[in-house]
């Protein structure tokens, strides 16, 4: 049972660890999600604060139509007892007292809603306020990523690039090893050809003295001067 409860709670640090990452590697767009949230909550607000504006407006037209009424009603009352009407007159005293307390009221109502409206423009200039400062610090969130990805890819491009030129030093050192290997295959072609081929044997003839080559024309001229003289006896030249 404890065993099952660590590997439960070691999933569950996995979890918010995975979690956690999720997060941090999409923090920018989170907060942009949230500040257009937020913005929306703003306009939304705003939609009220109008709606407020237009029930005091209200309000304050039917204050001004309920002073005309009290003020026509006043007159009428007036009238009716300048001429001896006194019971009238305090019938429209009855209906301009309850006028007053309509316009009492309304005049409640109205004071209310300017109050609420006050709020809700102190609290909409507020929210507008920190909206433009989180809308600049995610500004420079995004430029300051902008710079590190760049970066990033900077450095990334030019570990490539010395990669390559290593490759390519490397490439270079193998073209001049195999034209070296070349050339010592051929120098020794060649010194084989020298121990073992023709070559080689017309030296070991000539160091024999075997074969043309300056003594053989000396000896060849020297059998003939020895023919030469043998004819010349054959033929009776005598000393006297």
């Amino acid at each position: 049972m404890a065993v099952f409860s660590k590997i439960l709670t070691m999933l569950r640090g996995d979890v918010h660890s995975i979690g956690q990452s999720i997060v941090d590697n999409n923090a920018n767009r989170i907060y942009e999600q949230e500040i257009v949230e937020a913005k929306a909550h703003v306009a939304t607000a705003r939609q009220d604060l109008t709606a407020v504006m237009a029930k005091e407006m209200q309000a304050a037209r039917e204050i001004e139509r309920l002073q005309r009424d009290i003020e026509r009603y006043e007159a009428l009352a007036l009238e009716a007892l300048q001429k001896n009407q006194a019971a009238l007159a305090g019938d429209v005293a009855g209906k301009v007292a309850d006028i007053e307390a309509a316009l009492a009221a309304q005049t409640r109502v109205r004071d209310e809603l300017a109050g609420h409206i006050a709020r809700l423009k102190d609290l909409i200039r507020g929210a507008e306020a920190v909206l433009r400062d989180h809308e600049r610090e995610l500004a420079m969130a995004k430029t300051t990523e902008s710079v590190y990805r760049a970066t990033a890819t900077i450095s990334s491009s030019m570990g490539s690039g010395g990669a390559k030129l290593m490759s390519a030093k490397e490439s270079l050192e193998r073209i001049k090893q195999r034209h070296q290997d070349t050339a010592d295959r051929m120098q020794a072609a060649d010194a084989l050809e020298n121990e073992f081929g023709d070559q080689a044997l017309e030296r070991k003839l000539a160091v024999a003295g075997i074969g043309a080559g300056p003594d053989r024309k000396a000896g060849v001229l020297a059998r003939l001067q020895q023919r030469a003289a043998l004819a010349a006896g054959a033929s009776g030249d005598k000393p006297a």
